[in-house]
């Protein structure tokens, strides 16, 4: 009978220390908490330009106005009757 209450307590301190210790313990779930908290944050991010990419491929898809406006910003391309004014540098 004397036995038992040790083998109890030799139980529970190895619960505990599986607690604190092992591959599920405290420490280890906030690290794991700590990266998913981050990775949301990187998913929403990336979210947003998965949205605002959708919207510029219905745009291009729907309409002419976005062809040309790329056309004009990247490629530099202007309309025939068009005259195209190029002013670089800024007065100080």
């Amino acid at each position: 009978m004397r036995l038992v209450p040790f083998v109890l307590a030799a139980l529970l301190v190895l619960v505990q220390a599986e607690l604190w210790f092992g591959k599920g313990g405290v420490p280890h779930v906030m690290a794991l908490q700590s990266e998913l908290s981050a990775q949301l944050a990187a998913n929403d991010v990336l979210r947003g330009r998965n949205e605002r990419t959708q919207a510029e491929v219905a745009d291009l898809k729907e309409g002419l106005e976005m062809v040309e406006e790329k056309a004009r910003r990247e490629l530099g391309m202007v309309r025939p009757d068009e005259t195209l004014v190029v002013v670089s540098g800024a007065r100080r």
